[in-house]
């Protein structure tokens, strides 16, 4: 905890919850402002990426995508991908660059609003108030492990993707990976590297390919405005928000993740993941489904890639398409751990949100928090760092700091107006349109 920043009985303009690369943008972005503000951070700076990423992590976005406000990358590989600790150093930087208000290893455990208007919250170093919040906690709270899990034999180990390091962690044996986002991808890439026999339960997560046509996919995607598309041009903003990632990787300088060319190699694939049953486990038959949409998407946005460079009269080299290196003989529904020697389960099966110490109503059926950019019905808080808060890269490093600037400007002129009118207000005419109907 910072010795200049006292919370028990203080009373600030503004608290950031959460010292992550959003918190720490919006404490930027208050501080040119001149807005007098403190940034809470439960555990301290870069903790999702220090404990809950394994030992071979790296981006799977180029480092020139790391623009957080007022510091954009700025070392010797733009094209690269930074492991976690350069992540991790990367955000110790940003913290040593501007020395911001802030509090670390103090957990916030309840945030609700007094009658007055002033929000009240409670932490484990004491309570204070503030008269604007933004919650900067990000999406991925809780991991989710399915209940089934509880089936599994109690010799089986079993870890969330959250806790994986590296192969050796795990016992001797074969290893069952549930689930193909982005995490469970790569550590069945790194299981598999290490010499370990992996099963995987494929889902129906999308790939990209890393390099098309001469360049990172990521490029072209960015010269084409797809990554400044707002959530508004959309037709369904909440299906959009619910995607799952597309899985590559920046490992080894980057490169595609081809579940085909693993099984090629030995990795053993199924479909989705229905029951335990003590040893036995049941598979759904949609492997080939997966597969087959994971090459039609990154096609897909070859397809997209070519019309551009055509529209443009881009002098862009041709290459080959893909051509499938596998395909599934049939549809594998049963597994036997004991059989397959499987000894272990890593569960890359994603996390849930807990907002359940906001006690203001400002979340919807679901649990997710009615805003429109990270401004909600409550005047004067706010959110900061979900995934598609208005733009693809609003929970990452690419754009979380365009969402802080916004917010700023709004917390700004919220603050403005309060001290005329005396109560806070909300946003003046110019930004009203960023505030939720009803």
């Amino acid at each position: 905890m910072s010795a200049a920043v006292r919370l028990a009985g203080a009373h600030f303009p503004v608290a950031v919850v959460g010292g992550g690369q959003a918190g720490l943008s919006m404490s930027y972005c208050l501080r040119r402002r001149g807005v007098e503000h403190v940034v809470i951070e439960a555990h301290r700076v870069a903790h999702e990426w220090r404990e809950r990423r394994w030992d071979t992590f790296c981006l799977v976005t180029p480092n020139w995508q790391c623009k957080l406000p007022g510091f954009p990358y700025r070392g010797d590989h733009p094209d690269g991908f930074m492991v976690r600790d350069e992540i991790v150093r990367y955000l110790e930087d940003y913290v040593a660059f501007f020395r911001p208000p802030l509090v670390e290893g103090v957990a916030v455990t309840r945030l609700r609003r007094a009658a007055s208007g002033v929000f009240e919250l409670s932490t484990s170093q004491g309570d204070f108030t503030t008269d604007q919040v933004v919650v900067a906690t990000g999406p991925y709270h809780t991991p989710s492990v399915p209940r089934m899990a509880e089936r599994l034999p109690e010799g089986i180990a079993q870890i969330h993707s959250s806790r994986y390091r590296h192969p050796a962690q795990l016992p001797d044996g074969a290893v069952l990976v549930v689930g193909t986002g982005q995490s469970g991808c790569q550590i069945a890439e790194d299981l598999h590297l290490a010499g370990r026999q992996v099963h995987l339960a494929v889902g129906s997560a999308p790939r990209v390919a890393r390099f098309y046509r001469g360049r990172d996919c990521v490029a072209w995607l960015d010269d084409m405005g797809h990554y400044a598309r707002s959530i508004d041009e959309f037709g369904d903003a909440d299906a959009v928000r619910m995607r799952v990632n597309h899985y590559v990787t920046g490992r080894d300088g980057g490169r595609d993740i081809d579940l085909r060319a693993f099984a090629r190699d030995g990795m053993r694939l199924y479909g989705r993941l229905t029951r335990i049953r003590g040893t036995a486990l049941e598979f759904a038959g949609d492997l080939k489904a997966n597969l087959d949409h994971a090459d039609a998407v990154a096609e897909g946005i070859k397809d997209a890639i070519d019309a551009y460079i055509a529209g443009q009269d881009i002098p862009a080299p041709r290459e080959t398409r893909y051509v499938p290196v596998w395909e599934p003989a049939e549809q594998p529904g049963h597994l036997d751990l004991e059989a397959a020697g499987i000894t272990s389960v890593v569960w890359s099966t994603g996390f849930r949100r807990d907002h359940r110490w906001v006690e203001i109503p400002v979340f919807d059926g679901r649990g997710y928090p009615m805003h429109r950019r990270g401004a909600t019905s409550t005047p004067g808080l706010y959110f900061l760092g979900l995934p598609w808060q208005y733009s693809w890269g609003s929970g990452r490093f690419e754009a979380v700091g365009r969402d802080a600037e916004f917010l700023a400007d709004h917390i700004d002129a919220s603050r403005r107006t309060a001290d005329v009118c005396g109560a806070l207000t909300g946003a003046p005419a110019e930004l009203a349109a960023a505030l939720p109907i009803g």
